[in-house]
């Protein structure tokens, strides 16, 4: 029985330490390419939405418009690494206020990770691995990869 385990466990290592090189590898890949097809666009052609994609190279934009969705967005994109604290906090204040209604807190740089490598929905599980991708594209990529080189935002 100790020697089943002990196979068990040395397998289950394996497989994160394999899932764990894929993705860091993955994620580098991103920071050059745009990515073939996310999660999300995936989950919409298995349930029959269809696949649509409109990637718009950086140089094709005006840079007041790209400056304009990111301002938008996330007004201290710029300015955080990932994660606007303030704005998570008030998030989870207003929740609290107002069970009904929810209103989020993510940065571009959440929604980002939270497009490309995750689903979309509510759960803690989600967040987790929303925080983790996070700070591994704010690590990997940067603020330029995902803010369509704006000046202002490198």
């Amino acid at each position: 029985m100790k020697e089943r385990l002990r196979k068990i466990w040395k397998w289950t290592k394996r497989i994160f330490l394999i899932l764990f090189i894929a993705q860091f590898v993955y994620i580098v890949l991103l920071k050059w390419i745009n990515p073939p097809i996310t999660i999300t666009q995936l989950v919409s052609w298995v349930t029959g939405h269809g696949l649509k994609r409109d990637y718009v190279d950086a140089s094709e934009m005006s840079p007041n418009a790209r400056l304009a969705v990111i301002a938008s967005e996330d007004q201290l994109f710029a300015d955080h690494n990932g994660f606007d604290w303030k704005s998570i906090q008030k998030a989870m204040d207003y929740n609290e206020k107002k069970p009904g209604r929810m209103r989020g807190g993510s940065t571009i740089s959440q929604q980002v990770a939270k497009n490309v490598f995750l689903w979309q929905g509510r759960s803690f599980i989600r967040k987790g691995l929303e925080a983790y991708f996070t700070f591994m594209i704010e690590l990997i990529w940067g603020k330029r990869a995902h803010s369509g080189n704006v000046p202002e935002c490198n």
